[in-house]
This record gives C-alpha cells, sequence and structure tokens, in this order.
C-alpha cells in the first residue's frame, strides 16, 4: 500500500517541523552521511548535496547516477534558493491549479526545476541558510528521502 500523496499544506508543515537548531559544517556533513547510509542501505542511485549559502558541504553521487542528476540538483537548489519552499511544494502547488511552475513564474526549465528533492535548511530563529538536495528517484521519493533523513538527524 502506498502513502496518500502530500498537499501543499503538508510539505509546508515538514518545513516548520524540520527547522534546525544550527547549520554548522558539521551539521552538514552528519546530514549529509545520514541521507547517504539511507541511500546505501537500499541500493538508491542518487546524488545528495548538502549547501549553507552558496558553500557546497556535502556531496555523494551513488553508482546508476547520470550526468544529467547534477543540472537536476543545481535547478532545485536555484528554486529553493529563490523562493524559499521545498521544491515539492511548488510542484503540488502548481499541480493542484493545473498550471506548469515555469510557465506561471518565467523561470526557464533549463535552470529552475520545481520537482520534488530540494528542501530549505532553515535555522530556527535566523531564517533559510541552506539547501539540501536529492535526485534520481521519482519526486514524491526524493522529497520522502529528503525529509526522512532531517526527521532522523534532529532526534539524533
Amino acid at each position: 500500500m502506498t502513502a496518500p500523496e502530500l498537499t501543499p499544506d503538508d510539505v509546508l508543515a515538514q518545513e516548520r517541523e524540520l527547522e534546525l537548531p544550527s547549520l554548522s559544517n558539521d551539521d552538514a556533513l552528519a546530514l549529509g552521511l545520514r541521507l547517504l547510509d539511507l541511500a546505501r542501505q537500499r541500493s538508491l542511485p542518487v546524488l545528495i548535496e548538502v549547501r549553507r549559502g552558496p558553500q557546497v558541504l556535502f556531496r555523494a553521487a551513488l553508482p546508476g547516477v547520470l550526468p544529467d542528476n547534477d543540472a537536476w540538483v543545481a535547478g532545485k537548489t536555484r528554486v529553493v534558493e529563490r523562493l524559499g519552499h521545498a521544491t515539492y511544494y511548488h510542484h503540488l502547488t502548481n499541480k493542484a491549479a493545473g498550471t506548469d511552475f515555469n510557465d506561471r513564474t518565467g523561470l526557464p526549465f533549463a535552470r529552475f526545476r520545481a520537482h520534488g528533492g530540494g528542501f530549505p535548511l532553515v535555522v530556527r530563529g535566523t531564517g533559510l541558510v541552506g539547501v539540501v538536495v536529492v535526485s534520481g528517484l521519482p519526486q514524491d521519493e526524493d522529497h520522502a528521502l529528503v525529509v526522512e533523513a532531517l526527521r532522523a538527524h534532529l532526534s539524533a
């Protein structure tokens, strides 16, 4: 049995739930390694990236990742940095409205990709400080993997 599809409000609730107390280099490394461990355990062909501002603090590509995944990670990152919300939120919002993200915003698909897997790293009391991105799976699974890792990271 598959889980019901999330709504945009569900994703916004996840964003609030998953605010971080901090995002040091060590925090970013721990989050990236947690994602890497989950992906390895499941033999997932994903590219993982954790950024604070413009700086990449963690990046890993597992077997099966394609060169195209680099463009997906970059495009998802730009959406989160520009609009401040998870890429899956934007996908679901546009899907519910029957619109296309890139047509609606005027942002080119080559640079902005509103497909699940990009998630804002928000530090409580500070705001958006970074982005975590997974690419390589169907977009709902990319998103779910990020959420799972963030939940585990926060409970550690």
